[in-house]
């Protein structure tokens, strides 16, 4: 599992790539931590295009992103989210707590 960021002004994207499952997720959440910790931006965009399964660890690093978000008073949304991990996310009820915008067919 890689975390990729991109960083402009106070917006920050952070491109997860491979598989979320629990040997990830504790790796994904600190990865996620330390990105937030060192820009602190307003707006945080996980982009999961790159992500080719997920089970029910990824709700954890979601909840875990959100609640980080939070603290700093800032605003995630879920992007560019496959059809697989996307039925995960909708199952947990993810989109009740913040925006989730699926992968668009190309």
């Amino acid at each position: 599992m890689n975390v990729t960021s991109y960083v402009q002004d106070k917006h920050m994207t952070l491109v997860l790539s491979g598989e979320i499952d629990h040997h990830a997720a504790r790796q994904v959440m600190a990865q996620i931590t330390a990105k937030l910790d060192a820009y602190l931006p307003t707006e945080l965009e996980l982009d999961f295009g790159e992500v080719s399964f997920m089970d029910s660890s990824g709700i954890a690093v979601v909840i875990h992103t959100l609640r980080a978000m939070r603290e700093l008073e800032g605003r995630l949304v879920l992007t560019n989210i496959p059809p697989q991990p996307l039925k995960v996310l909708q199952a947990a009820g993810i989109g009740r707590l913040t925006e989730l915008t699926e992968r668009s067919a190309v």
